[in-house]
């Protein structure tokens, strides 16, 4: 990851691969978040679960988001984070997972509800097939466990709040707070999301330090809003969050 990134999430399929794919290569982004749907996401707010639901009901397959990865690799190398959960990947088995994911040109993964000290075996098929990976750390989040979660992450995902995630007004001090603490136990770099959605959000973060900033929620309710036609709304929106 680049010094202050803007990293974009995308839940994969909504509301089509082929439009995913498309909206994915309209964002001003360095760095890509492809959301895998899953029929629990205990971590998501209303307008993630939404769109995983729609996707879901529309006929999505896993096999879809490997299909968006590869289209994706072949017209841009930025870097491509699989968000996950552990489910998809323990019944497709974690060895043929990985494999997919790294053939497909995935770069790194974050499986969402994957305690680090719960992930050797999954760390270590993905140190072998030379995949990164990801891991969450929280407003409180030990600096024990910030160690080892540094230890292990290609960059550290900071949530900037208790809860799921979901646009806010403004960022908290607790968010500031936790980036200030994890900034001075961790060596590897650090990105926030969980309510970032503003080109003030960015702003400030990068202002207090923050390598990267993740907007989700608000890239969402765009394509909600704006569905086939969002693209263009995707692009001049995350170009406004960076100038």
């Amino acid at each position: 990851m680049i010094d202050k990134s803007l990293i974009v999430f995308f839940p994969a399929g909504y509301p089509s691969k082929e439009k995913t794919l498309e909206f994915m290569l309209y964002a001003n982004a360095d760095v890509f978040e492809l959301g895998v749907p899953f029929s629990d996401p205990i971590a998501d707010g209303p307008a993630i679960q939404k769109a995983y639901f729609t996707a879901i009901s529309n006929g999505f397959r896993l096999r879809d988001a490997f299909w968006i990865a590869k289209k994706f690799r072949e017209q841009s190398h930025k870097k491509l984070v699989l968000m996950n959960y552990y489910n998809p990947i323990y019944r497709t088995g974690i060895k043929k997972f990985v494999e997919n994911a790294y053939s497909c040109g995935i770069d790194a993964m974050l499986v969402v509800d994957l305690p680090f000290d719960e992930a050797n075996e999954f760390v270590e098929v993905c140190r072998d097939m030379g995949m990164k990976n990801v891991f969450l750390s929280a407003p409180n989040t030990s600096d024990e466990r910030l160690r080892a979660i540094d230890e292990l992450s290609e960059f550290i995902y900071l949530v900037s709040t208790y809860g799921v995630t979901g646009v806010r007004d403004k960022i908290s001090e607790l968010a500031f707070k936790a980036l200030r603490r994890a900034k001075s136990v961790c060596r590897k770099p650090i990105a926030v999301g969980f309510g970032v959605s503003k080109k003030e959000h960015v702003s400030e973060l990068f202002q207090a330090g923050a390598d990267g900033v993740v907007v989700g929620s608000a890239i969402v309710r765009l394509i909600e809003r704006f569905g086939d036609d969002a693209g263009k709304e995707i692009e001049r929106f995350t170009a406004a969050l960076r100038f």
